[in-house]
C-alpha cells in the first residue's frame, strides 16, 4: 500500500487523518451495497506534508497567518495570495507523480478506456465534511481534467486552495490552527451527467427528518451550486412526493472536449421541463435513505444521473440541524425549549446538565429531554388531552407568545396532532400532598393579605442556606457529594411548600386580575405595571438598586475609579486594597457580593462564572453608574417607584368608585392591588434561592476538582465541567478518569454552543416557528409582546454579553434574553427590547419594577437593530420602530 495514494476500496472512516473528510466519506460510500460511486483514489495528507509543510519558505508563510484578523480582508488576501503562489511553484517529487500515474492507469483500465480518463479533482481537508462541522466549498474543485500532467497540476492547486481567502478567514474566525488542517486530494473518474444535483435527507429549511429535499438541474451540478442557474426542487416524505418546484433552465454546464467545462444553451423543449421524472425522484429518495442509514445521521449528498443510473459523488453530514430530542415510542411528540422559558438559551456544560437534572429528580419531576446540551420539555401529553390543552397554552403564553403561536400551528396539523403521545400530565404536579394544601393556603393568604408572609418565607429559606454552608464547610470526598444530594431533599421541601407556592401564585394571579379588570372596567391597559414598581421583597430589582449604593461609595474615590478601569480578576481585591479609598469600596462590594454574588449570566448552569468568582464582571456597570448618575439615585428611584404605584392605585380606585357598583369594585380592586404590592416580588425569589445553593455547591466541587488536578487526574479544575455529577463523584473516589471523555464532551459542547435552539421542535426534528399578526403594526415596525407599558425613544445598545455592556443613561437595551443577573444593567437604561421572553419572565418583571417600557419576543432583534440606531419602543402596544437618522 502506497504512503501517498490510496484507492477508495482501501479507505474507510478511520482513514480520515490521511485522506480528509471527503476522501473518508467516499471510501465509506464505496462499501455500501447498491450505491454507485465513480472509481477513484486519494492523494494522502502525507503527500501534502512532504511537499508543502516541509518547505521552509511555505512554512514561514503559514506561520504568518497566525497574526491575521478575520475582518482584515486586505491583510487576509495578501497573506493567503502569497502562500498560494508559493505552493503552486513547488515541485512534486517523482515518487508521488509515479503513484498518481499508476492509479490513473488503473482507472483507465477499469473503464475500458484506451486513452486518457477524464477526472474530477477535489480537495479533501482534514477539517472538511466532519460529523460535527462541514467546511464544504472552501477549497477548489477541477472538473474534466485530462492527462497525467494536468492531474498532478490540479492536485497541487488543491493543496494551494487550502489557503483561499475564505478558508483562511474562516479558520481565523473560528480559532482553527492553520497547521492542524491538512489537504488530501480526491481524484475521481468524471461522470458526464444528463442531470445532477444535491439531496438533503432532512429538510434544510424546517429540519424535518422525514422530508427529503432534492435539487436537480440539467448537466453538471456545479452550475447551480455556483448560482449560475436555477434548479428544480422536489420534496419527498415517506416515499410520497409532497412538493415540487420546476425551474426555468436556459443554460447548462457540460464537459468540453478539450478538458474543463463550458456553458451551453438549453434547447427550448427542455427549458420548462421537469429535470427528473417522478419514478426517478422516488428512486433517488430511497438511495438517500440508504446512505443516511449507513452514516447514522442526515446527509447532504451530491449525485449525478448518467445513462439512467444514479451515481453518488459525495456525501457529507448536515451539521446545521438541531439535534432531535429522543422519544421512547413511535408516537408524535412536541417539545418546548426550557431555556426560552428560563431566559437562558445557551448550551449547558455536562456538569450543569447533570446538576439541573439532579434538582428536578429530587422534585420527582424530569428536567426534560436533553438535546443540543439544552433541556426540552415534552408537552405532548398536555396538548393531546382536551382537559389540559387550554391551560397549557395559557401557561406557555405567559412565558413566550411566539412559543404558544408555534404550538397552535402544530395543533392545526390534524394528522400530526391525532397521533400525539398520551400519558400522565404534569400540570397537577404540585407536590406529594396534592393540590388541596395548596388551594387552602392560596385562599388563606389571599384573604388575609398579611405583609409578613413573604419575609417569613424568605427567612426560613435563608436559614436552610446557612445550614448548608455549615454542612459543606468540613465535608470532602464522598461525604461532600452525599451532603449535596441530601440538600436537594431540603430544596424539594421548600419548592413544594404549599405556603410558598401559594404566595408566588397570588402575586402572578393578582397582576392578571388587575390588568383584566382595569381594562374591562376603565379601558386601562397593563394597569399592574405601575403597581409593581418598588414592590416589596423583589430580590432581583433590589440587586440593581443596591449596586447603585456601591457606585455611590466608588464615586467618592477617584483613585478607585481609575483602578477599576484596568482591574484584573485574579488580583482584584488585593489591588483594590492598595489604592486610596480601596478599603471602603472593598467593604461595600463584599457586602454586595455576600447578598448577590451567586448570580452571573446563565447562572442555572452551575459551571457558569458568578460575580463572587469574578467581581470584574460588575465593573462596567459600576463605572456606568458613576459616570451617568448622581449620588443618592438608589433612594430616589425606590421612592419614585413607590410614589408612582401609590398615585396609580389612588387614581384607579377613585375612577372605579364613580362607576355603577363602584364601591364594591373599588373594594375588590384595592384588595387585589394590595396583594400585588405584597406578593409580586416573591415571584423572583425561587431562582435566587437556588443560585445561593449553587454557589456553595460549586465552591465545594471546585475544591475537589483542585485536588484531582494536583493528583494529575485532570489537567485543570474546570475540566470537571465536562463530567456528570456521578462521574465526578467516582473520579474523586477512585482517583481515575478516562480523559478522552472530557475532550470529546468539550468538542461536542463547542459544536452545540454555536447552534440556535428552536423554541418548539417535534419528534420529526421539525423546528416550528410562531408568527405575529403584522397587520396591526406601523409600517416597518418589529413585532413583539408588550410587557411593560410606556413609549420611549433613544439610542439602541445591542448587548450580547453583560460583561461587555457599554451603556449610558437614556440608552435602550437590545439583547437576546436576560436572566436575573442583568438587573443591575436595567438601572442605566430607559427601555428594553429582547428576542426571548413573555409577560412573566424575569426581564419583564424587572422592567415593570423599574418602570421601563419593554417589548419582548422580537424575533432577530439583535440582528435587525443596529447598535447605536435610534429606535422607539412601544411597551403598551408591543412593537419597536426603527427611526430615521437625525440630521
Amino acid at each position: 500500500m502506497s504512503t501517498y495514494v490510496l484507492g477508495f476500496h482501501e479507505i474507510d472512516r478511520t482513514a480520515l487523518p490521511r485522506v480528509g473528510g471527503k476522501g473518508a466519506n467516499l471510501g465509506e460510500l464505496s462499501s455500501i451495497e447498491g450505491v454507485r460511486v465513480p472509481g477513484g483514489f486519494c492523494v494522502t495528507t502525507e503527500a501534502y506534508r512532504t511537499v508543502v509543510e516541509r518547505d521552509p519558505a511555505v512554512g514561514g508563510l503559514i506561520d504568518d497567518l497566525a497574526g491575521l484578523r478575520a475582518d482584515d480582508r486586505a491583510g487576509v488576501a495578501r497573506a493567503a495570495g502569497r502562500l498560494r503562489d508559493a505552493i503552486e511553484a513547488l515541485p512534486v517529487p517523482e515518487e508521488i507523480e509515479k503513484d498518481i500515474t499508476r492509479r490513473l492507469a488503473d482507472l483507465a483500465a477499469e473503464t475500458g478506456s484506451a486513452g486518457e480518463v477524464a477526472c474530477a479533482v477535489r480537495s479533501s481537508a482534514t477539517a472538511e465534511d466532519l460529523p460535527s462541522s462541514s467546511f464544504a466549498g472552501q477549497q477548489d474543485t477541477y472538473l474534466n481534467v485530462r492527462g497525467e500532467r494536468a492531474v498532478v497540476d490540479a492536485v497541487r492547486s488543491c493543496w494551494a486552495s487550502l489557503f483561499t481567502d475564505r478558508a483562511v478567514a474562516y479558520r481565523v474566525r473560528n480559532g482553527f490552527d492553520h497547521r492542524a488542517v491538512r489537504a488530501a486530494v480526491v481524484v475521481q473518474r468524471m461522470v458526464f451527467p444528463d442531470a445532477a444535483g444535491i439531496m438533503f435527507t432532512a429538510d434544510p429549511v424546517s429540519s424535518n427528518r422525514r422530508v427529503v429535499s432534492i435539487d436537480a438541474g440539467f448537466g453538471l451540478g456545479e452550475a447551480f451550486v455556483s448560482g449560475l442557474v436555477d434548479a428544480d426542487n422536489y420534496r419527498v416524505r415517506d416515499g410520497r412526493i409532497t412538493g415540487r418546484r420546476v425551474a426555468t433552465q436556459t443554460v447548462e454546464l457540460r464537459a468540453s472536449a478539450d478538458g474543463g467545462t463550458e456553458e451551453r444553451p438549453v434547447e427550448e423543449a427542455r427549458r420548462h421541463a421537469q429535470t427528473l421524472d417522478d419514478a426517478q425522484i422516488l428512486r433517488l429518495e430511497r438511495l438517500g435513505r440508504r446512505i443516511e442509514a449507513h452514516f447514522g445521521r442526515p446527509q447532504d449528498i451530491e449525485w449525478a444521473l448518467s445513462d439512467g443510473e444514479f451515481h453518488v459523488l459525495q456525501s457529507r453530514p448536515v451539521t446545521t440541524l438541531y439535534p432531535v430530542p429522543e422519544a421512547d415510542d413511535d408516537r408524535n411528540h412536541v417539545y418546548i425549549s426550557y431555556g426560552h422559558r428560563q431566559m437562558m438559551t445557551d448550551a449547558f456544560a455536562p456538569l450543569g446538565l447533570s446538576m439541573f437534572e439532579l434538582f428536578h429528580r429530587r422534585l420527582g419531576r424530569t428536567a426534560g429531554t436533553v438535546a443540543g446540551n439544552r433541556f426540552y420539555k415534552d408537552l405532548s401529553h398536555e396538548l393531546a388531552s382536551p382537559l389540559t390543552r387550554a391551560a397549557t397554552l395559557k401557561s406557555v403564553a405567559q412565558a413566550d407568545v411566539l412559543m404558544v403561536a408555534a404550538l397552535r400551528a402544530v395543533l392545526a396539523r390534524k394528522d400530526f396532532a391525532r397521533n400525539l403521545a398520551r400519558g400522565r400530565t404534569s400540570l397537577t404536579d404540585v407536590g406529594p400532598g396534592g393540590p388541596l394544601p395548596l388551594i387552602r393556603q392560596y385562599l388563606k393568604l389571599s384573604r388575609e393579605d398579611d405583609p409578613r408572609v413573604v419575609p417569613d418565607l424568605i427567612a426560613r429559606a435563608e436559614a436552610t442556606v446557612e445550614e448548608l454552608r455549615r454542612g459543606l464547610a468540613g465535608a470532602s470526598g464522598d461525604a461532600l457529594f452525599a451532603a449535596i444530594e441530601k440538600d436537594h431533599d431540603v430544596v424539594a421541601e421548600l419548592t413544594f411548600d404549599p405556603r410558598s407556592v401559594a404566595a408566588a401564585l397570588i402575586g402572578i394571579q393578582s397582576v392578571n386580575w388587575v390588568n383584566k379588570r382595569m381594562a374591562r372596567w376603565l379601558g386601562v391597559r397593563n394597569a399592574a405595571d405601575a403597581l409593581s414598581q418598588s414592590a416589596d421583597h423583589n430580590v432581583v430589582a433590589a440587586m440593581g438598586l443596591d449596586l447603585l449604593a456601591v457606585s455611590d461609595v466608588v464615586r467618592e474615590h477617584p483613585a478607585v475609579v481609575a483602578y477599576l478601569e484596568t482591574a484584573g480578576r485574579d488580583t482584584f481585591f488585593a489591588g483594590l486594597a492598595g489604592v486610596e479609598g480601596g478599603e471602603a469600596v472593598s467593604r461595600s462590594l463584599e457586602d454586595y457580593l455576600r447578598a448577590y454574588g451567586m448570580h452571573g449570566q446563565g447562572g442555572i448552569d452551575i459551571t457558569r462564572t458568578r460575580w463572587s468568582e469574578d467581581p470584574t464582571l460588575l465593573v462596567p456597570l459600576i463605572l456606568a453608574n458613576v459616570r451617568a448618575l448622581a449620588p443618592g439615585e438608589r433612594e430616589r428611584r425606590a421612592e419614585r417607584g413607590r410614589a408612582e404605584a401609590e398615585r396609580t392605585m389612588n387614581d384607579l380606585l377613585e375612577r372605579l368608585r364613580k362607576l355603577p357598583g363602584g364601591a364594591r369594585k373599588a373594594r375588590r380592586a384595592a384588595h387585589r392591588m394590595s396583594l400585588v404590592r405584597h406578593f409580586i416580588g416573591y415571584r423572583e425569589y425561587s431562582k435566587h434561592a437556588l443560585l445561593q445553593r449553587y454557589e456553595l455547591y460549586k465552591r465545594a466541587i471546585l475544591a475537589e476538582a483542585g485536588r484531582l488536578a494536583l493528583q494529575g487526574v485532570i489537567d485543570k479544575p474546570e475540566d470537571v465541567y465536562f463530567l456528570t455529577f456521578e462521574e465526578l463523584r467516582q473520579a474523586v473516589a477512585t482517583g481515575r478518569l478516562e480523559r478522552a471523555v472530557i475532550a470529546e464532551r468539550r468538542q461536542a459542547y463547542e459544536t452545540y454552543r454555536k447552534l440556535t435552539p428552536p423554541r418548539v421542535i417535534t419528534s420529526e426534528g421539525e423546528m416550528i416557528d410562531g408568527a405575529y399578526d403584522a397587520g396591526r403594526l406601523p409600517e416597518g415596525a418589529l413585532a413583539g409582546v408588550a410587557v411593560s407599558s410606556g413609549v420611549v425613544e433613544g439610542r439602541a445598545r445591542v448587548v450580547l454579553d453583560m460583561a461587555r455592556a457599554e451603556v449610558e443613561e437614556g440608552d435602550i437595551l437590545v439583547t437576546v434574553f436576560t436572566d436575573p443577573s442583568w438587573s443591575p444593567l436595567f438601572v442605566s437604561v430607559k427601555g428594553v427590547v429582547m428576542e426571548v421572553g413573555g409577560v412573566m419572565t424575569h426581564g419583564a418583571v424587572v422592567a415593570r419594577e423599574y418602570g421601563l417600557p419593554s417589548v419582548v419576543g422580537v424575533e432577530g432583534a439583535t440582528r435587525r437593530i443596529r447598535d447605536g440606531q435610534r429606535i422607539r419602543v412601544n411597551g403598551s402596544e408591543g412593537y419597536v420602530e426603527l427611526l430615521p437618522e437625525e440630521a
